[in-house]
């Protein structure tokens, strides 16, 4: 039986994990430590074979942030991170498995550019939550020894039901509106539970380094919209001719690149000795979008 300890009380990843996990009945036990304030530094961390750390402050702000909400990034994102890897090195676990994000290389490319991010992409982020992912990576590999082994995650978008982010966004126009703008772009996304999966497989393997699960299809913005509808029973049509319009929008917010712009994982880097991509994309957006 493995025994694995969730930081971070409450949060999408770590409460969908907890859930997909049960399924599997005494193989596994898994349990939750807040990690709001302090009391969590009193728990024993001692007999679980892995602490999957979830808490961290996620990428809200698309204007400029304040000096207050950087510094918060930093504490959180990667002093946090950093002083619950060492408290689990020293209580004697054995596994420390991070959610970074694939945020390190920075934004997405804009319409009509692509952005390919290969094993030699260097981390370029944009902006201090990046950042914040990146010192935290390097915090940890400086803990890593034979003893202690520490996996990093750099997924893209996830998305699943009660997810948050740009996918309830999507859902909702999808199921609203009749026509939607045709962009031709691509994008790595990871439906939840085939991330839950690969994080199973890195437990039972006792794995160690840096991973970028993705599903095994990429996505378009524009498709994923029409198979949305299709899901509640709407037809919602697909018209061309708006790239220029929104290449225009895209001089004025970030917001059009992240929707509509190119961020996606060459497939090589996401294959894994185990299958864990359970659900194909038209699967995940079918379960997703099922009682919504």
């Amino acid at each position: 039986m493995k025994k694995i300890l969730i930081t971070g009380a409450n949060s999408y990843i770590g409460t969908s994990f907890e859930t997909y996990m049960a399924q599997f009945g005494d193989e596994y036990t898994v349990d939750t430590v807040d990690m709001i304030g302090d009391g969590w530094k009193s728990k024993d961390f001692s007999g679980y074979d892995c602490v999957f750390h979830v808490a961290g402050i996620a990428h809200s702000d698309n204007g400029k942030i304040s000096k207050e909400k950087e510094k918060l990034y930093y504490a959180v994102n990667t002093d946090l991170t950093v002083e619950t890897a060492k408290k689990a090195k020293a209580d004697g676990v054995k596994q420390f498995i991070f959610m970074s994000s694939a945020i390190v290389y920075g934004n997405s490319g804009p319409i009509g550019k692509g952005k390919r991010i290969t094993k030699d992409t260097p981390v370029r982020p944009a902006n201090c939550y990046g950042d914040s992912k990146v010192q935290a990576e390097n915090g940890l590999r400086k803990l890593e020894d034979n003893s202690f082994r520490v996996v990093i995650l750099r997924p893209p978008m996830i998305y699943g039901k009660g997810s948050k982010g740009n996918y309830p966004l999507m859902s909702k126009m999808a199921q609203k509106l009749p026509i939607f703008p045709y962009v031709k772009n691509r994008r790595s996304m990871l439906y939840i539970e085939n991330l839950c999966e690969f994080i199973r497989l890195m437990i039972v393997n006792n794995e160690h380094g840096t991973f970028w699960p993705q599903n095994k299809e990429y996505s378009n913005t524009s498709e994923m919209v029409k198979m949305i509808g299709a899901a509640h029973g709407k037809n919602v049509h697909l018209i061309r001719g708006f790239e220029w319009s929104l290449k225009l929008l895209g001089l004025f917010t970030g917001v059009v690149d992240k929707a509509f712009g190119n961020l996606y994982y060459d497939k090589s880097l996401s294959c894994y000795k185990e299958e864990y991509r359970i659900y194909s994309l038209p699967q995940s957006i079918n379960s997703t979008e099922r009682e919504q």
